[in-house]
């Protein structure tokens, strides 16, 4: 671990675009002063990004897990929000909230814009991606498909939103579309796929959302989960607290949290 405190502020905002990458990729790591302690093991991590504006989120993005959500599988992307103060790091408590009766899990990709993005197409979408990292889309699912029509409700509760440990730039990620995927709760696989299996990919998603919004540096487009749930087990399975969660993405390294209760 390298501090560059002495370069930048955060790993956010302009650092993320192209050019701002490219200034930290002139750095020679070896001049910087180390960190010490280990990362996920006494060591913590924050969030992989900071400053985030927009945590974007993509709904019923894998057919098979459309199917065990008993949903169609959409013909456009479903897009809805995560609230910005649900972010926290990779390896912090996830609380269940009061009240509560259906918290849920989701392990997926998440993309990180680099260039500002306004009704691009498909074919330019990449040149706007900064990197990815793991995201646990934790869910209420009460609020989330019990309570009126929009999900936001379910899916912004404080510390909903882990992601990191590690942003990952697109030159070491070549293709998204090709990785694999796991999250485990006390030891037990819930969840096992890969992004091979998504409806729509990373550069349709891009290219969709900067149709109706202006996409900035920092922001975070969450694509999806694949089966294996715990609204999609029989019977259903959901988080009470006490539990840990373990996920990860290959080539995005893994987070573990423990779940406690507001």
């Amino acid at each position: 671990m390298r501090d560059l405190s002495d370069h930048i502020d955060d790993i956010a905002g302009e650092v993320l675009t192209p050019e701002g990458l490219e200034r930290l990729r002139a750095l020679n790591p070896a001049d910087l002063p180390v960190i010490g302690g280990e990362p996920q093991n006494g060591l913590r991590l924050g969030p992989c990004v900071g400053q985030v504006r927009k945590f974007i989120a993509i709904g019923l993005n894998y057919a098979d897990h459309a199917a065990e959500s008993g949903m169609a599988v959409p013909t456009e992307p479903v897009v809805f929000n995560k609230w910005t103060s649900c972010i926290t790091g990779p390896d912090d408590e996830v609380l269940v909230p009061r009240g509560a009766t259906k918290t849920d899990w989701e392990v997926e990709l998440g993309v990180v814009i680099g260039a500002r993005a306004s009704g691009v197409g498909k074919a330019d979408a990449m040149k706007h991606v900064a990197g990815y990292c793991v995201v646990n889309d934790v869910s209420e699912r009460e609020w989330q498909l019990e309570r009126t029509a929009t999900w936001d409700k379910g899916k912004g509760f404080d510390t909903f939103g882990p992601i990191g440990p590690w942003l990952v730039t697109t030159d070491e990620i070549p293709d998204p579309g090709k990785l694999k995927m796991w999250l485990e709760v006390d030891g037990k696989r819930y969840q096992e796929g890969s992004t091979e299996t998504m409806v729509f990919g990373v550069a349709e998603l891009v290219s969709y959302c900067s149709t109706f919004m202006t996409l900035l540096p920092g922001d975070i487009i969450t694509t999806g989960t694949p089966p294996g749930v715990g609204m999609g087990q029989s019977p259903q399975v959901f988080l009470k607290g006490g539990e840990v969660m373990s996920l990860g993405i290959e080539g995005l390294g893994t987070q573990t949290q423990k779940v406690g209760n507001a």
